[in-house]
């Protein structure tokens, strides 16, 4: 699936928002069947979901939720929003020196989801 990627379009400032963000707040997992990474901040927040959401249109933004006495948001970047848009901005810019526990976390989603990646590349 080539595809231009929405990153392609970013500025150095934009990726290195979004490269910081997602190293020092995002959560790089998945559901069992797919991988995703999250956001989950506080509503205070929600400029940054909404530029998020601007600059990566295939994610998706969820909430505000409120429960719990906590208020937040959450962005999610799953499928074609993962590989083809994100995954791009962190390869080569989330290394261990950078962020050893982070740069773990992505290795390790994409050995635990390899045969979902494997049919990206197809």
């Amino acid at each position: 699936m080539a595809t231009t990627s929405s990153a392609e379009g970013l500025s150095d400032f934009e990726r290195g928002v979004l490269v910081g963000v997602l190293v020092g707040e995002g959560h790089f997992g998945g559901d069992g069947k797919q991988p995703h990474i999250t956001l989950r901040m506080h509503t205070r927040h929600e400029a940054l979901f909404r530029w998020l959401q601007e600059r990566i249109p295939r994610s998706r933004l969820y909430g505000p939720y409120h429960h719990g006495g906590r208020s937040y948001f959450q962005w999610m970047a799953r499928g074609a929003a993962l590989v083809e848009d994100v995954l791009p901005l962190l390869d080569g810019a989330l290394t261990v020196e950078l962020d050893q526990y982070a740069a773990e976390r992505l290795s390790e989603m994409r050995s635990k989801y390899a045969d979902f990646f494997a049919r990206y590349e197809r």
